[in-house]
């Protein structure tokens, strides 16, 4: 099979090949996706692109992206033959594994290949894995959001954009945070009750008067290394921030304590199997529903899939996805 494919770290361009690989067979629990797009996110980039350049790949050779969607078209032992001919979308195909998405077939544990809805297409099943159940996960951790308002960091981005939908069907206020009026469109079409432009307004001034000075019930958080220093300023008392982005953070630990600010980090790849059920079954009814708007960017065939890395790295408005040749 086609695949692109990797060795050492560094520039997109200089490190991914593609190259014909041995088309991998499902073993015991597994299953076999043929593969029709790959999505492409901001941690398939990094860890391509991890300093220093050069420096060997966490596995001989490693075929990128754990996001995708296809047909099962091969099952391992354990796994019902039913199953063969199911369009499905993958979750973790590349966390900890060397063989990703970005070839025609991959092998993954049957229960990280989801049922993936008819009226739904492969490139939306290209956003779900990581950017779809990162949001679900940091709106609904802890139950029920319905009364709350919830500030959603980066609207425009891909987790906030479903993490906003999520939370507005769950029956919260939200409002989010973003830079420029292209992205406030996109924010509030996803359902914002509110948009701060932290570029042209002040942030903590704008919030104080959406909220009645009593600030919010919960930050949905991007990129603490920027924002963590207002949240004082911006949560209620025992408030909490969920975080999925932190970047290199300092964190003011003395200037939460009086608020008694809870700070949770989360991890999609790490979901419990309990939460990784749950969390893919109200996925699929609110996708067979069509209660969702998906963010989809840039599309690019695989033998551009350097581009496609590029635009990401660029900051990509919209999923960036490469297609697979059906």
């Amino acid at each position: 099979m086609r695949a692109a494919t990797f060795t050492h770290t560094g520039p997109a361009r200089d490190v991914l090949h593609i190259i014909d690989v041995p088309t991998p067979e499902p073993g015991p629990g597994d299953v076999r996706v043929r593969i029709a797009t790959s999505g492409v996110n901001p941690s398939d980039v990094r860890r391509r692109g991890a300093p220093p350049a050069g420096k060997p790949a966490e596995f001989p050779l490693v075929i990128p992206h754990s996001d995708g969607a296809g047909v099962i078209d091969a099952v391992g032992p354990g796994v019902p033959a039913s199953r063969i001919g199911e369009r499905v979308y993958t979750i973790n195909a590349q966390y900890r594994r060397a063989f990703g998405t970005a070839a025609e077939f991959c092998v993954v544990p049957s229960a990280f290949a989801p049922h993936l809805p008819d009226n739904v297409d492969f490139a939306v099943g290209a956003c779900l894995g990581i950017p779809a159940l990162t949001a679900y996960h940091a709106v609904m951790l802890d139950g029920p959001v319905k009364g709350q308002t919830l500030l959603v960091q980066g609207g425009a981005g891909a987790v906030a954009h479903y993490a906003i939908q999520f939370a507005k069907l769950d029956g919260a206020t939200v409002i989010t945070t973003i830079s420029s009026d292209e992205k406030a469109k996109r924010a509030k079409a996803a359902g914002a009750d509110h948009v701060v432009n932290y570029r042209t307004e002040d942030r903590k001034t704008r919030i104080e008067e959406l909220t009645g000075g009593k600030g919010v019930d919960r930050i949905i958080e991007v990129d603490l290394r920027a924002n963590a220093m207002t949240y004082p300023d911006l949560l209620v008392d025992h408030g909490k921030s969920v975080i999925y982005g932190s970047g290199s953070a300092p964190i003011p630990i003395p200037s939460f304590i009086p608020t008694s600010t809870t700070l949770q980090f989360i991890l999609v790849y790490t979901l419990t199997d309990a939460q990784r059920t749950n969390y893919v079954a109200a996925l699929e009814w609110l996708l067979s529903a069509g209660k969702l708007q998906h963010a989809l960017g840039e599309r690019f065939s695989l033998d551009r899939i350097a581009e496609a890395h590029e635009r990401v790295e660029a900051g990509s408005l919209g999923n960036v996805i490469v297609e697979l040749p059906g």
